[in-house]
């Protein structure tokens, strides 16, 4: 079991505003994005963004470019850019991972993609279980019944992990309040972050307040309204959040880009974002975030926005045969 006695070392001042945890790590506020990274471009863009001052990395084994993140994580440690115990990992375990017996090797390729001996969150990606084989659904058989491989067996195996000392913190992404209700008294160690999308179309202020009312932080996913994701999740009617008038006109109203300004609405909520970005200039445009102050009025005006639209609805899972639909995936009306 690896034993961790050192304290992450952020400097706030420098790479930005940071939540932190009970046992004194610290996560910062703004972090990379790397879904939708090709594996080509991920490994330049995770080098660029340690050099210019990022210092969390949000992954997936679904995201199919691990093992090239894992090789500019160990490059930069490497060549001095930065220490392992400066920056914060994520990773996640997928549907088709879920039940007792699979986190562990799911965990362990990750690690090993990774070039890491340890991750500092842990997360079950989504609450939907998949058959072994599957990578996506397309079938009502590419499912796993829930009775077969229940949430709270998923999460114990995940506790196992933190006890064994191959993850720090553990967390969940795209659960509602219902689900997170389900699963609390199972925890021996609870859910530290709860990963959603959110932005202000889709401020989610109910399951906000349920977590914070829990103690759970809230990281959010798609913060600038994620305008490249994949066109199986993309209505053709979509708004571009970037092209909003209420945040254009306040980010020219700072001189800010409008990625800017969406950012430092989260930061300044005390709520994490994970933009995807393998472009320089942007890199440091989406760190500089923290910066910005936005004034009581300009938050009023965005709080104004909210449409309840999610960009990735989740559609894809909703299969016919199965008890999944978009009320019972979000368990909303």
């Amino acid at each position: 079991m690896t034993t961790f006695t050192a304290e992450k070392s952020l400097n706030t001042a420098t790479f930005g505003k940071a939540h932190r945890f009970a046992n004194g790590d610290s996560m910062p506020l703004i972090g990379l994005g790397t879904w939708k990274s090709e594996p080509d471009q991920v490994y330049t863009a995770v080098r660029e963004a340690i050099r210019v001052g990022y210092r969390h990395i949000d992954c997936a084994a679904l995201y199919g470019n691990e093992a090239e993140i894992g090789q500019a994580l160990r490059d930069a440690i490497r060549d001095g850019d930065v220490t392992r115990k400066d920056l914060w990992i994520t990773s996640k375990l997928w549907s088709n991972a879920h039940g007792r017996k699979n986190v562990a090797p799911a965990l362990r390729k990750t690690l090993t993609d990774l070039c890491l001996e340890y991750v500092d969150l842990y997360m079950i990606h989504w609450p939907i279980a998949l058959q072994p084989a599957a990578v996506l659904p397309g079938a009502a058989a590419d499912f796993l019944p829930l009775s077969e491989a229940p949430l709270h067996e998923t999460w114990a195996a995940m506790e196992a992990a933190v006890d064994a000392g191959l993850v720090r913190h553990l967390g969940v992404s795209n659960f509602s309040a219902k689900k997170l209700r389900e699963l609390l008294p199972y925890c021996r160690i609870k859910p530290e972050v709860n990963q959603v999308e959110l932005h202000p179309l889709l401020q989610q202020k109910e399951l906000v307040a349920f977590c914070n009312e829990k103690g759970i932080h809230v990281t959010a996913y798609a913060p600038l309204g994620s305008g490249d994701r994949p066109a199986f999740v993309k209505a053709p009617d979509a708004p571009v959040l970037l092209d909003n008038p209420v945040i254009r006109s306040i980010a020219e109203a700072h001189q800010r880009t409008s990625a800017q300004v969406l950012l430092a609405w989260h930061v300044q909520r005390g709520i994490s974002a994970i933009p995807k970005s393998v472009t320089p200039a942007r890199l440091r445009e989406n760190l500089a975030a923290v910066e910005l102050t936005l004034t009581p009025t300009e938050l009023e005006r965005i709080a104004a926005l909210d449409q309840a639209y999610r960009m990735i609805a989740g559609a894809f899972w909703a299969v016919a045969g199965t008890p999944w639909t978009l009320q019972t995936i979000w368990d909303e009306p």
